[in-house]
């Protein structure tokens, strides 16, 4: 009869040495991670959304929101939430691509903005305006058919500042703090208010007025709740489009440049576009912002351009094909070409990209590095 014994001890060691190489495995992957990480930053975001999806690979085809097809639909993020305007409804989406929240609108000209986790919902020269976080509806205001509301804005803290016309006055600006309660209220009887954006304990209203029979911007700065102005200063050669912030700054997009500011009304930055024509911008990057200028009034030749808050330009590219979204978040730009998705970091320096995006027309970045791709009634999610 024969007997064999069986080594526990060399198991044991078998164990210790397969845990180990485990060990070694792991240690090495965060390497790498914490590598890239530290390189730029965007090691962290390949762990962040490893961890939340359990991938971290290409894809593309993943269908995550349907929603009513409209030719005027807007579109905002509020973290993993989908805001889709019309201008028939309004409706809220969450993370697994269920309606949370909706309601029935009539806007002639709907527009959207977010901020501070919000997303304000209002009609351009119209009286319904909705503030909606990722639970739903937080805030509904209704004007006077004599005092539509022109423009609307949150800062990064949520803050609101509402724009309208004002019987007897050439416009204001009302001011609603992070609880959405009414903190301040400006109005101008000299000047034309276009819009305003709330920096800290200022506000920022955008003029508009005429010199030698030309019209200019100019930016006036109030220190709540004083009603007298603390500072301003003026936006030469162009018309002010969109204000809001970068890195504690003031920024404002012109027809023709691009300027940082502080609260004190100096000018520390600006960047002309250098007789090009603007045709798309971003100002959700952090640290900078994001220009489409084209060569010509039409056309698809021109340049992709983003700039800190210096004025000074962090990267430059050529572009001389159809363009169809420009989307800023975090350390990222989303790109969408009329054949791809292009993905590229804050010196336009490539990231990732998705070819063959089908009948995409809009690409909305999230501050992960993934990006939502939005058709005509869905929308599908972009792991680089």
């Amino acid at each position: 009869m024969s007997e064999k014994r069986v080594d526990k001890s060399k198991e044991g060691q078998r164990s210790v040495r397969s845990f180990l190489s485990f060990l070694l495995m792991l240690a090495a992957v965060l390497l790498v991670v914490l590598f890239a990480a530290y390189r730029d930053g965007t090691g962290f975001d390949i762990l962040r959304r490893y961890l939340h999806y359990g991938r971290a690979e290409q894809a593309g085809g993943t269908t995550v929101y349907h929603f009513d097809a409209a030719s005027k639909n807007r579109f905002a993020l509020l973290g993993e939430s989908l805001v889709v305007l019309s201008d028939a409804s309004l409706s809220l989406y969450n993370s697994a691509g269920e309606e949370i929240w909706s309601t029935p609108v009539t806007m002639t000209a709907p527009a959207l903005v977010t901020g501070g986790g919000r997303a304000a919902a209002y009609d351009v020269g119209g009286t319904a305006l909705y503030v909606l976080d990722q639970t739903g509806l937080v805030l509904e205001l209704t004007a006077g058919e004599e005092e539509p509301y022109i423009s609307a804005t949150l800062n990064k803290n949520g803050a609101l500042a509402v724009t309208a016309q004002k019987r007897g006055y050439k416009g204001s600006v009302k001011v609603y703090d992070r609880a959405l309660n009414p903190a301040f209220e400006f109005q101008s009887s000299q000047r034309f208010i276009m819009d305003g954006y709330v920096l800290g304990d200022f506000l920022a209203a955008v003029t508009l007025g005429q010199e030698n029979g030309v019209f200019v911007s100019n930016i006036v700065l109030y220190k709540m709740p004083e009603t007298e102005p603390a500072a301003d200063y003026s936006i030469s050669g162009g018309l002010v489009a969109a204000i809001g912030e970068q890195e504690g700054r003031l920024v404002t997009i012109s027809d023709t440049a691009l300027t940082f500011a502080n609260t004190g009304g100096e000018i520390t930055g600006t960047y002309s576009y250098s007789g090009s024509y603007l045709r798309e911008y971003d100002l959700g990057g952090t640290g900078f912002a994001a220009l489409l200028l084209n060569r010509y009034r039409s056309g698809s030749v021109g340049r992709l351009v983003t700039v800190d808050k210096n004025g000074e330009v962090l990267g430059s590219l050529d572009v001389r094909e159809e363009v169809l979204s420009v989307s800023a978040s975090g350390r990222y730009l989303a790109v969408l070409y009329a054949d791809r998705l292009a993905v590229y970091n804050q010196d336009l320096q490539p990231y990732a990209t998705l070819q063959g995006t089908g009948d995409a027309r809009e690409a909305l970045m999230r501050s992960d590095g993934s990006v939502l791709l939005l058709s005509s009634g869905s929308a599908s999610l972009f792991l680089p």
